[in-house]
């Protein structure tokens, strides 16, 4: 009895399992057919009616791998990169076949080149090529994009230098402008100092000035205390009158020679010439 129902439950569970098999085979084989619909509209420049194609393709079946990876294709040739790689990112994560996931891998590489994510481009590559080593297609983008990642870095490398020199740069200016504004306050201090010494100078002339108006008086003073000097003691001429006698000796000494003069010429005899 007990075998009995252990096959009924085993025919029961084929049963439903080839049911299910065949929902999905159905589904595939729609989704397959919206897929050709969109492959055609595409053809034809329906770029609107074919991703409405698509996408009941992807959303019939999650494994056509075909759908996604053809919707990327349009995504990437109206340059919508965005949607284009995570359509062929679905590809790649549904795709069985080597040579699918090859294609998903490889345009997912095309992306990143044309987001300039080069790093990535070539992890992308050689994913493609773990999956079809003799792509030589896939072999020549990863050595493109190789090479492009290292003229990236360098100039990464140079930018950072500059950055570097210029925050240099910045800080010396800073350092000389701080220089400038002290060297500024210093003049300003010394100019401070100046004015005072001016001042200083200034005083300094006033009590020279002040100075040489007592000086001035001073030998006033002084002519005060010789006069006084020169006053007649008793019994003794002052300067004064010995000057007048003096003068007086002279004048009698020039009448006596006068007279002298007149009496020598007196004297003399004359001699008469004649005109003719």
């Amino acid at each position: 009895m007990k075998n009995m129902v252990f096959v009924l439950f085993l025919v029961a569970g084929l049963s439903f399992a080839q049911e299910g098999e065949k929902e999905k085979m159905d589904a595939l084989r729609e989704s397959k057919n919206h897929t050709w619909e969109g492959n055609k509209d595409l053809s034809e420049d329906k770029f609107i009616e074919a991703e409405v194609d698509y996408r009941r393709a992807i959303a019939k079946s999650d494994e056509n791998a075909v759908a996604p990876f053809n919707l990327g294709n349009a995504y990437y040739h109206k340059e919508t990169y965005s949607e284009a790689f995570g359509r062929f990112k679905q590809a790649g994560d549904v795709a069985i076949e080597k040579p699918t996931k090859h294609k998903a891998y490889h345009n997912m590489g095309n992306v990143f080149m044309k987001r300039k994510e080069y790093e990535k481009a070539v992890e992308a590559y050689k994913q493609a090529l773990r999956n079809d080593p003799k792509d030589e297609e896939t072999r020549y983008n990863l050595a493109l994009a190789k090479e492009m990642l290292k003229k990236q870095q360098e100039q990464n490398d140079q930018n950072k230098d500059d950055e570097d020199n210029k925050d240099q740069n910045k800080d010396q200016n800073e350092d000389k402008k701080e220089g400038d504004d002290k060297e500024k306050k210093d003049e300003g201090d010394k100019g401070d100092e100046g004015d005072q010494k001016d001042e200083k100078k200034e005083d300094n002339k006033e009590g020279e000035g002040d100075q040489k108006e007592e000086q001035k008086k001073q030998p006033e003073k002084g002519d005060e205390q010789q006069e006084k000097q020169e006053q007649p003691r008793p019994n003794q001429l002052s300067k004064q009158q010995i000057q007048n006698l003096l003068e007086a000796m002279q004048n009698e000494e020039k009448k006596v020679q006068q007279k002298m003069d007149a009496q020598k010429v007196k004297g003399v005899k004359v001699k008469n010439e004649k005109d003719w």
